[in-house]
């Protein structure tokens, strides 16, 4: 009897409590809120115009569709021009691809209604040829456009690459065609051609600023010359180095040409031994740097170690340098007596040499050094320090792994860190790996 008496107690108090609750939420609530308000039904459709088209500009196409669904305001608002000036196309087979794919029919919508109003549109497809060949049909629809920016993206292998050269072609010379107003592409690992460049800069020459291109293997240095000829406006290229050559630097120097801002090189070999990289003469380069002396060269070098024997055997107006794969002591050594220019270097591996005097003369004849990464390789503590020491407080990005430091009679870690943080003049620490 004494235990249901204590259950009946404490069930009649249960209902009480959650009461106390119920109404400490609503005190709280109706303090930031108004307590008419949290009674009343919240109308959706009265929200303000701006924020409504905020939250739509955050949302995929799909939620975006499904949102507009809400109140005939908000339909409205889905269609009004300026929440398609951005747009990214996702394209994916589900049985390839984690994205989230956008609806055939509902793309076809948007660009039965919105073909005139997209300016800025990237493709984003997955590893799969149809995905790519979808993308290919698209770009054909967009007749009535006025595209500003186009991207191309493969998020796994390059699909484009496995569509008909003559399908590809096509479909982006409606694009080229029909926006004349270009000013900035992207376009990787694609079929893109010489004819396909010529029509851009037909009907683009006067609007293209940005060019990014790499791994489109029909595309010869002809090709670019043409672009850099009568693209007088351009201000950013990026292409493979294969490409590169004396008369694209002397095209890109002649006096019609606007002053370049970035100049991005991808120097990749998939074979090693198998290619045989070209050498760029200094009087190029010099040519390119007097006519626009604030150019930012920007190098990214995915080569085995045998293959680096044509760069920096002279002076080069490198600023930006990062070595993906595993750089030669002999290499590095160069780079501190030929790149006068370098802003920032990064290198991903050496091996276990320790870079003490390789790091001293790029502290001592890279002037302008102000970033610099260090992954697997090795540096003495005292000849870290003495690096440091000679870049000083330009060095504002300092990236290096702790097992890159060695130990050494003058400097433990410990030591170490207050060491540079004192030459830097901010606090710092070394990169710990991960431990996961």
């Amino acid at each position: 009897m004494k235990r249901a008496k204590q259950k009946a107690v404490v069930e009649t108090e249960a209902p009480q409590t959650s009461q106390k609750s119920k109404k400490q939420k609503t005190c709280l609530y109706g303090s930031v809120f108004g307590e008419s308000d949290l009674h009343a039904s919240v109308d959706w459709g009265r929200l303000p115009h701006h924020v409504i088209l905020r939250v739509f500009q955050f949302l995929p196409l799909v939620d975006r569709a499904r949102a507009s669904s809400v109140c005939r305001r908000w339909n409205e608002i889905f269609h009004i021009p300026d929440l398609w000036r951005r747009f990214e196309f996702e394209l994916s087979q589900p049985a390839t691809s984690y994205l989230k794919s956008t609806h055939p029919d509902l793309i076809q919508q948007i660009i039965k209604r919105h073909a005139d109003h997209l300016q800025y549109v990237s493709f984003k497809v997955d590893s799969s040829t149809e995905s790519a060949e979808a993308a290919c049909d698209i770009l054909s629809q967009l007749v009535n456009c006025s595209i500003k920016t186009l991207g191309l993206i493969s998020t796994a292998k390059p699909s484009f690459m496995n569509v008909s050269k003559a399908h590809f072609a096509s479909a982006l010379t409606v694009v080229f065609v029909n926006s004349k107003s270009l000013s900035s592409i992207k376009i990787d690992d694609t079929p893109l051609d010489d004819p396909s460049l010529k029509v851009l800069v037909a009907n683009n020459s006067d609007t293209l600023k940005l060019l990014k291109m790499s791994s489109c293997p029909h595309v010869s240095p002809a090709g670019i010359l043409c672009v850099a000829d009568q693209c007088h406006g351009l201000k950013e290229l990026a292409l493979n180095y294969y490409i590169l050559s004396d008369e694209l630097l002397l095209a890109l120097s002649s006096e019609k040409h606007v002053d370049l801002e970035h100049l991005r090189i991808d120097v990749v070999s998939e074979n090693p031994g198998q290619v045989e990289f070209h050498t760029i003469k200094k009087q190029s380069w010099d040519a390119l740097v007097k006519h626009s002396p604030k150019v930012n060269i920007v190098m990214y070098f995915f080569l085995y170690e045998e293959e680096f024997d044509a760069f920096f055997r002279e002076e080069t107006p490198v600023t930006h340098l990062y070595f993906g794969r595993a750089v030669s002591k002999a290499m590095l050594g160069r780079i501190g007596m030929n790149c006068p220019r370098l802003i920032e270097l990064v290198v991903c591996a050496n091996g276990l040499q320790p870079l003490d005097d390789e790091l001293i003369r790029i502290a001592e004849r890279c002037k302008n050094l102000t970033a610099m990464g260090l992954g697997e390789c090795e540096v003495t503590c005292r000849g870290f320090v003495e690096f440091v020491k000679m870049c000083g407080g330009r060095l504002t990005q300092l990236s290096i792994m702790e097992e890159v430091l060695i130990p050494d009679n003058d400097y433990s870690l410990d030591r170490l860190h207050l060491e540079v943080s004192k030459h830097l003049g901010r606090m710092w620490f070394p990169d710990m790996m991960p431990t996961w």
